[in-house]
C-alpha cells in the first residue's frame, strides 16, 4: 500500500496536471479569438473589439441552426454566415471612411460590439445554450496520469493548430493572402500594382468572423454560450494578441497557453472571482513594459510573420 507521503504526493501531481489541461484548454480558446484579432490589425492596423461578438454569434447562430439540420451542417451554415455578418460590418461601418484615425475605428468596432450583442439578446434572448459534445457527452473523459480531460478539449486544440497552419500557408501561397500582405506592407504600393485594397480588408473581416465562429462553435459544449459572452472572450483575446505580439499569430498560440495555464495555476492561491483580474493585470504589465508583446518587436503587424 502507498504511504501517507506517498498518496499526497501523487494527489498534488494529479491535481497540478488538472489546472495543467485546464490551462491548456482555455489558452487554446484565448489563442484563437486572438488570431481573428491579428488578421484584421494585420491588414488595417486597428484592433477589432467586435471580435467577442463574432464567437457569440457563431455560437449562438449554430446552437440554432442544429435543430433542424445535422451538426456539422449546423456549423458549416454558422461560419458562412457570421462571415457575411463580418463583410456587412466592414462595409457599412469601415468602408466609407476616409483616412480615419485608429482611435475612431477602435471606437466604431466597439459600438458594433454593443450593437451586436444587443441584437443577440432580440433574438436569443437571455438562455445559456451549447451544442452537444463533437465526441462522447459531457460524462465522457480521457484519463492521462490521474487527470482528466474531456475529449472535446482534444477538438479545441486541434481547430487552433489547424488555424494556425491554414493561416500559414494561406498568407503564404495564396494569390489573396499575398495580396493581403502586400496591403499590410505598403497599402499605397498595393494599390498602385491593382490590388484592391478595400476587397482586402473586407476579406479580413470576414476571415477574421469565420475563425471566430468556428471557434465559438467548437468551445459551444464546454463552455455554454449566451449573448453576452463576447465581451470577457474579447478581452482575453486581446491581452493574447498583446501578450504574443500584435501581428504574430504562431505567438498568440503560445501566448494563449501561457495565459491559460496562469490563469488556472492562480485558482489555487487567489479565489476564481479574481481569475479575470489575473489577465487585466498581465495586461496592464505587458502595456507598461513591453508594449510590442513577449514575442513581438517594435514593428507588428506585418503579415510576414505568418
Amino acid at each position: 500500500m502507498l504511504s501517507s507521503a506517498s498518496r499526497e504526493y501523487r494527489m498534488s501531481f494529479e491535481l497540478l496536471l488538472q489546472y495543467l489541461f485546464s490551462g491548456i484548454t482555455s489558452g487554446s480558446i484565448y489563442a484563437i479569438v486572438a488570431i481573428g484579432f491579428n488578421i484584421i490589425y494585420n491588414t488595417t492596423g486597428i484592433i477589432n473589439f467586435a471580435q467577442g461578438e463574432f464567437v457569440m454569434l457563431g455560437g449562438m447562430t449554430a446552437v440554432s441552426l442544429s435543430a433542424v439540420m445535422p451538426l456539422p451542417a449546423a456549423i458549416a451554415c454558422a461560419v458562412v454566415i457570421t462571415s457575411l455578418v463580418g463583410a456587412l460590418v466592414e462595409i457599412a461601418c469601415i468602408r466609407w471612411l476616409r483616412q480615419p484615425s485608429v482611435l475612431r475605428m477602435i471606437m466604431i468596432t466597439i459600438g458594433v460590439s454593443i450593437l451586436l450583442r444587443e441584437a443577440a439578446l432580440h433574438i436569443w434572448d437571455e438562455k445559456v445554450r451549447a451544442l452537444p459534445y463533437f465526441t462522447g457527452n459531457e460524462c465522457s473523459s480521457i484519463s492521462i496520469l490521474g487527470a482528466h480531460m474531456s475529449p472535446q478539449v482534444l477538438w479545441v486544440l486541434g481547430v487552433c493548430g489547424a488555424m494556425v497552419i491554414f493561416l500559414s500557408i494561406f498568407f503564404r501561397h495564396t494569390l489573396t493572402g499575398r495580396s493581403m500582405r502586400a496591403c499590410s506592407s505598403n497599402r499605397m504600393a498595393a494599390v498602385l500594382c491593382g490590388i484592391n485594397a478595400k476587397n482586402m480588408v473586407t476579406i479580413s473581416f470576414m476571415l477574421s468572423a469565420a475563425i471566430g465562429a468556428l471557434a465559438g462553435c467548437v468551445i459551444s459544449p464546454l463552455t455554454q454560450t449566451q449573448y453576452e459572452i463576447g465581451t470577457p472572450l474579447a478581452i482575453k483575446g486581446f491581452t493574447v494578441a498583446i501578450l504574443g505580439g500584435l501581428g504574430n499569430t504562431t505567438a498568440a498560440v503560445a501566448a494563449g497557453l501561457l495565459l491559460g495555464i496562469i490563469e488556472a495555476l492562480s485558482i489555487s492561491v487567489v479565489p476564481v472571482a479574481y481569475k479575470d483580474v489575473i489577465a487585466i493585470g498581465i495586461l496592464l504589465v505587458i502595456l507598461f513594459f513591453k508594449p510590442a508583446g513577449l514575442f513581438g518587436n517594435k514593428e507588428t503587424g506585418r503579415l510576414s510573420e505568418f
